[in-house]
Protein backbone atom coordinates (compact mmCIF):
# COMPACT_ATOMS: atom_id res chain seq x y z
CA UNK A 1 0.00 0.00 0.00
CA UNK A 2 1.33 3.27 -0.66
CA UNK A 3 0.62 6.61 1.02
CA UNK A 4 -0.05 9.91 -0.65
CA UNK A 5 -0.18 13.62 0.97
CA UNK A 6 -2.43 16.67 -1.45
CA UNK A 7 -0.20 18.49 -2.43
CA UNK A 8 -2.13 22.00 -1.98
CA UNK A 9 -0.86 24.28 -4.82
CA UNK A 10 -1.92 21.50 -7.65
CA UNK A 11 -5.12 20.71 -6.30
CA UNK A 12 -8.84 22.27 -6.07
CA UNK A 13 -12.12 21.73 -4.08
CA UNK A 14 -14.89 23.68 -5.98
CA UNK A 15 -18.66 24.01 -6.05
CA UNK A 16 -21.37 25.84 -8.12
CA UNK A 17 -24.80 26.53 -6.49
CA UNK A 18 -27.69 28.26 -8.44
CA UNK A 19 -28.11 31.84 -7.54
CA UNK A 20 -32.12 34.10 -7.54
CA UNK A 21 -33.03 30.85 -9.79
CA UNK A 22 -31.42 32.48 -12.94
CA UNK A 23 -27.46 31.77 -12.80
CA UNK A 24 -24.66 28.98 -11.05
CA UNK A 25 -22.33 30.94 -8.97
CA UNK A 26 -19.22 29.24 -8.84
CA UNK A 27 -16.36 29.40 -5.80
CA UNK A 28 -13.74 26.93 -4.17
CA UNK A 29 -11.90 26.29 -0.94
CA UNK A 30 -8.01 27.75 -1.36
CA UNK A 31 -6.71 25.35 1.61
CA UNK A 32 -6.76 21.81 1.73
CA UNK A 33 -4.67 18.81 3.61
CA UNK A 34 -5.23 15.19 3.56
CA UNK A 35 -3.86 12.21 2.66
CA UNK A 36 -4.86 9.31 0.02
CA UNK A 37 -3.70 5.76 0.75
CA UNK A 38 -4.05 3.66 -1.97
CA UNK A 39 -4.23 -0.55 -2.27
CA UNK A 40 -4.96 -1.11 -6.15
CA UNK A 41 -4.86 -4.86 -4.93
CA UNK A 42 -7.68 -4.08 -1.78
CA UNK A 43 -9.45 -1.74 -2.22
CA UNK A 44 -10.38 -2.34 0.98
CA UNK A 45 -7.08 -1.35 2.63
CA UNK A 46 -7.59 2.07 0.68
CA UNK A 47 -8.79 5.07 2.35
CA UNK A 48 -8.84 9.38 1.99
CA UNK A 49 -8.76 12.03 4.61
CA UNK A 50 -9.33 15.23 3.75
CA UNK A 51 -9.69 18.50 5.53
CA UNK A 52 -10.80 22.02 4.03
CA UNK A 53 -10.23 25.52 5.96
CA UNK A 54 -13.90 26.62 5.58
CA UNK A 55 -12.80 30.01 5.61
CA UNK A 56 -10.44 29.81 2.36
CA UNK A 57 -13.34 30.01 0.43
CA UNK A 58 -13.35 32.00 -2.52
CA UNK A 59 -16.27 32.97 -4.68
CA UNK A 60 -14.32 36.42 -6.22
CA UNK A 61 -17.06 38.74 -4.25
CA UNK A 62 -16.00 39.28 -0.84
CA UNK A 63 -19.11 40.51 0.25
CA UNK A 64 -20.56 37.42 -0.69
CA UNK A 65 -17.41 35.30 0.81
CA UNK A 66 -18.12 37.10 3.69
CA UNK A 67 -21.83 36.17 4.38
CA UNK A 68 -21.12 32.33 3.29
CA UNK A 69 -18.39 32.99 6.54
CA UNK A 70 -20.92 33.97 8.61
CA UNK A 71 -23.44 31.95 11.67
CA UNK A 72 -25.88 32.44 8.27
CA UNK A 73 -23.51 29.69 6.33
CA UNK A 74 -20.39 27.73 7.00
CA UNK A 75 -20.25 30.05 10.32
CA UNK A 76 -16.07 29.36 10.33
CA UNK A 77 -15.84 30.54 14.06
CA UNK A 78 -17.79 27.60 15.37
CA UNK A 79 -16.74 24.97 12.28
CA UNK A 80 -13.50 26.20 10.81
CA UNK A 81 -12.99 22.74 8.51
CA UNK A 82 -14.99 21.12 6.21
CA UNK A 83 -13.61 16.86 6.47
CA UNK A 84 -14.48 13.97 4.01
CA UNK A 85 -13.71 10.81 5.39
CA UNK A 86 -13.58 7.40 3.51
CA UNK A 87 -15.31 4.41 4.26
CA UNK A 88 -15.34 2.10 1.93
CA UNK A 89 -14.19 2.18 -2.19
CA UNK A 90 -16.19 0.36 -4.84
CA UNK A 91 -15.04 -0.18 -8.15
CA UNK A 92 -17.19 -1.45 -10.99
CA UNK A 93 -15.60 -1.85 -14.32
CA UNK A 94 -13.54 1.30 -15.02
CA UNK A 95 -15.84 3.27 -12.37
CA UNK A 96 -14.80 3.76 -9.11
CA UNK A 97 -16.57 5.54 -6.30
CA UNK A 98 -15.33 6.54 -3.00
CA UNK A 99 -18.16 6.39 -0.12
CA UNK A 100 -17.63 8.46 3.15
CA UNK A 101 -18.48 11.07 5.61
CA UNK A 102 -18.68 14.64 4.53
CA UNK A 103 -18.89 16.93 7.54
CA UNK A 104 -20.02 20.33 6.86
CA UNK A 105 -21.27 22.72 9.27
CA UNK A 106 -21.03 20.73 12.12
CA UNK A 107 -22.94 18.18 10.54
CA UNK A 108 -22.42 14.91 8.58
CA UNK A 109 -23.43 12.92 5.61
CA UNK A 110 -22.54 10.18 3.74
CA UNK A 111 -21.60 11.26 0.28
CA UNK A 112 -20.89 8.98 -2.69
CA UNK A 113 -17.98 10.34 -5.11
CA UNK A 114 -17.51 9.58 -8.26
CA UNK A 115 -13.97 9.51 -9.42
CA UNK A 116 -11.85 9.69 -12.22
CA UNK A 117 -8.18 7.97 -11.29
CA UNK A 118 -6.20 7.63 -9.51
CA UNK A 119 -3.71 7.84 -12.48
CA UNK A 120 -0.48 6.09 -12.72
CA UNK A 121 1.94 7.32 -10.39
CA UNK A 122 4.65 8.88 -12.34
CA UNK A 123 7.37 11.14 -11.13
CA UNK A 124 7.99 14.94 -11.39
CA UNK A 125 10.90 16.56 -12.74
CA UNK A 126 12.68 16.58 -9.46
CA UNK A 127 11.88 13.36 -8.51
CA UNK A 128 8.65 13.06 -6.43
CA UNK A 129 6.00 10.35 -7.06
CA UNK A 130 2.57 12.00 -7.88
CA UNK A 131 -0.71 10.66 -8.61
CA UNK A 132 -3.89 12.29 -9.49
CA UNK A 133 -7.57 12.02 -9.03
CA UNK A 134 -10.72 13.83 -10.05
CA UNK A 135 -14.43 13.53 -8.21
CA UNK A 136 -17.88 14.45 -8.61
CA UNK A 137 -20.78 14.13 -6.39
CA UNK A 138 -23.73 16.43 -5.44
CA UNK A 139 -25.68 17.61 -2.11
CA UNK A 140 -28.07 19.63 -0.86
CA UNK A 141 -26.98 22.00 1.33
CA UNK A 142 -30.02 22.01 3.66
CA UNK A 143 -28.77 18.54 4.59
CA UNK A 144 -26.00 19.95 6.38
CA UNK A 145 -27.69 22.74 8.18
CA UNK A 146 -27.13 25.16 5.61
CA UNK A 147 -30.74 26.98 5.88
CA UNK A 148 -30.40 30.45 5.00
CA UNK A 149 -32.14 31.85 2.69
CA UNK A 150 -34.20 34.96 1.16
CA UNK A 151 -37.47 35.31 -0.91
CA UNK A 152 -36.95 36.76 -4.55
CA UNK A 153 -40.07 39.11 -5.17
CA UNK A 154 -41.10 37.67 -8.14
CA UNK A 155 -41.24 34.32 -6.59
CA UNK A 156 -38.74 31.48 -5.94
CA UNK A 157 -35.04 31.90 -3.79
CA UNK A 158 -32.51 33.73 -3.42
CA UNK A 159 -29.92 30.72 -2.89
CA UNK A 160 -30.56 26.90 -4.41
CA UNK A 161 -30.52 24.07 -2.31
CA UNK A 162 -28.49 21.30 -4.73
CA UNK A 163 -24.84 22.17 -4.80
CA UNK A 164 -21.95 20.57 -7.46
CA UNK A 165 -18.98 19.29 -6.01
CA UNK A 166 -15.80 19.35 -7.98
CA UNK A 167 -12.11 18.36 -6.42
CA UNK A 168 -9.17 17.84 -8.47
CA UNK A 169 -6.41 16.46 -6.54
CA UNK A 170 -2.55 15.72 -6.87
CA UNK A 171 -0.97 13.29 -4.64
CA UNK A 172 2.77 13.52 -3.95
CA UNK A 173 3.98 10.08 -2.00
CA UNK A 174 5.05 10.70 1.56
CA UNK A 175 8.49 9.47 2.73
Amino acid sequence: MNTYNIDPSHSSANFSIKHMMIAKVHGGFEKMSGKFQYDAANLGNSSVDVIIEAASINTREAQRDAHLKSADFFDVEKYPTITFKSTRFEKSGGDLKIIGDLTIHGVTNTVTLEVDGPTEELKDPWGNAKVGASATAKIKRKDFGLTWNAALEAGGLLVGDDVSISIDVQFVKAV
